[in-house]
């Protein structure tokens, strides 16, 4: 048996955190970016983080975010990783962990096998790896839209040199089966545990955790 790690994103009430953690979530994700039904603003998010269990990890969710942005956050929010997900290059990857001093996770969208070629460039620099669904074209938001990829494309390469994530509309119902697929052993999940845009569901949030176990 593998122990697989759950992060639970787009959280915006202490219940929200409350739940998670107790339903044996590692992570739960702050979201910054404004145009998202799950953001939340600095002086939220401070006190959600501050109110957060120890031992749960609190990930900054930024797209694109300059260094202003990250210093209002950084300098508030007692966070313990930074989630970039915009189209940062790996040398603004590696200025933000270098500036910050904190972990950063490099979100990576794919829709095919090429897109998986950055990954091998930003497991150079950033500490964590996210594999997640390629927003449509058009779309507002980066992430969280819902939708899967083909997980067979991660079959014939599951192992980077920096721990990764598999990310992109995952649910209580398929998460056992893409990590099955992918041999992923940290799974993401925003949208599928919500009863509405940036409304959590509780008994939907302990049911992903839980379909993760004992696999």
């Amino acid at each position: 048996m593998v122990e697989i790690r759950s992060k639970i994103c787009g959280l915006k009430t202490a219940d929200d955190i409350a739940v998670a953690a107790d339903a044996g979530a590692a992570y739960v994700g702050l979201n910054f970016f404004a145009k998202s039904p799950r953001s939340v603003s600095i002086a939220q998010a401070a006190v959600l983080a501050a109110g957060a269990p120890v031992g749960l990890a609190k990930v900054g969710l930024v797209v694109n975010a300059g260094d202003s942005e990250l210093d209002a956050i950084t300098g508030s929010v007692p966070l313990d990783m930074l989630q970039l997900h915009g189209g940062e290059s790996p040398e603004r990857v590696a200025e933000i962990k270098s500036r910050y001093g904190l972990p950063v996770m490099k979100v990576i969208g794919v829709a095919e096998a090429d897109d998986l070629k950055p990954i091998d460039l930003y497991a150079q620099v950033a500490d964590q790896i996210m594999i997640d669904a390629k927003a449509p074209k058009g779309a507002v938001l980066p992430g969280g839209n819902g939708i899967t990829f083909d997980w067979q494309l991660l079959a014939a390469k599951k192992y980077w040199q920096v721990p990764w994530m598999l990310a992109g509309g995952l649910t209580p119902d398929n998460v056992a089966e893409a990590i099955r697929k992918t041999g992923a052993r940290q799974v993401d999940v925003a949208s599928g545990v919500e009863s509405a845009p940036g409304q959590k569901d509780a008994a939907l949030m302990r049911a992903f955790v839980a379909a993760t176990q004992g696999l």
